[in-house]
């Protein structure tokens, strides 16, 4: 199949990006890169699949919706640095599907090995802020085996965003308790142990002008999974703000330059673990990340 292919997994939209790299051939068990987007540009799987591609990867990439109880368009209207983040329904919206999002994985599996004919294995995960949450959840949870992952200005804690919003905004968040709790629980940084026991590869992007995800906090998850003893874990600082598609980010459109940037180095990423050139006349591929920490 040499197209993209359009389906639903586990009740969630996906876009499923055929193997169609010339250069390149995957080796190992890893034949599947699941993607989600954020509650920024790009918000949809369309929209992702579009920004970040990774052409030049030799699996197949499966871009999926985030599950929204909620239009997220009318909760969020701006994202996750609006004042709709400071309310019960902003956070809601936000920590119900990403945790969802995360639960569902083996379901969705499921479903993909049936539809694209992909045997089982490990898997590779990628994901944007809110869906970066959802790779990050995932890990922890431990309940599908993840080879490599990576993750674009991942939302490590709704909190400290808020906190941001709120000084930006010059308006204090109105969460209830039930709120307050669900954040608690989505502070990733408190399952860095579990995400480092997953043995998966893990690459860090963050962004120099990001008002969301601050660059020295995606440094500071990288130590700290260093730290708790993640066998490999590199981070990389670009400029570039948050979003990696113009607004709104649902609908597919020409990528912008901070995609087009970003998924060549994912797309170097995952070629250095998950493949190798398909001739021996073929030049490997070499991902010199700066700022990165010791493996």
């Amino acid at each position: 199949m040499m197209w993209p292919v359009r389906g639903t997994a586990a009740g969630l939209a996906y876009v499923a990006l055929p193997p169609t790299a010339v250069d390149a051939r995957a080796t190992g068990p890893t034949r599947l890169i699941l993607c989600w987007p954020g509650f920024d540009a790009p918000r949809t799987a369309a929209s992702m699949a579009t920004a970040l591609p990774m052409t030049g990867v030799p699996t197949w990439r499966v871009f999926l919706d985030l599950p929204h109880q909620d239009d997220p368009a009318a909760v969020l209207p701006t994202g996750l640095d609006s004042q709709g983040f400071l309310t019960d329904a902003g956070l809601t919206a936000f920590g119900t599907s990403v945790e969802e999002a995360a639960t569902r994985l083996p379901a969705v599996l499921d479903d993909l090995h049936r539809d694209l004919g992909v045997p089982a294995g490990p898997v590779a995960l990628a994901g944007f802020s809110a869906g970066a949450a959802v790779v990050l959840l995932a890990l922890a949870h431990q309940n599908v085996q993840v080879s490599t992952a990576a993750l674009v200005a991942p939302v490590v804690s709704p909190t400290r965003l808020a906190r941001a919003v709120e000084k930006r905004a010059g308006r204090e968040r109105t969460w209830s308790p039930a709120a307050d709790e669900l954040a608690e629980r989505l502070d990733l940084s408190a399952h860095a142990g579990r995400i480092a026991e997953s043995d998966a590869a893990l690459l860090l992007i963050g962004g120099a002008r990001d008002r969301i995800v601050p660059p020295a906090e995606v440094t500071a998850l990288r130590d700290l999974l260093a730290r708790c003893g993640a066998p490999a874990v590199e981070a990389a600082t670009f400029r570039m703000g948050h979003a990696l598609a113009a607004a709104p980010g649902t609908e597919a459109r020409a990528p912008i330059t901070e995609a087009v940037r970003v998924d060549g180095v994912l797309t170097d990423w995952f070629r250095e673990r998950l493949a190798e050139p398909a001739s021996a006349s073929a030049l490997p591929v070499s991902l010199h990340l700066t700022g990165s920490a010791p493996a």
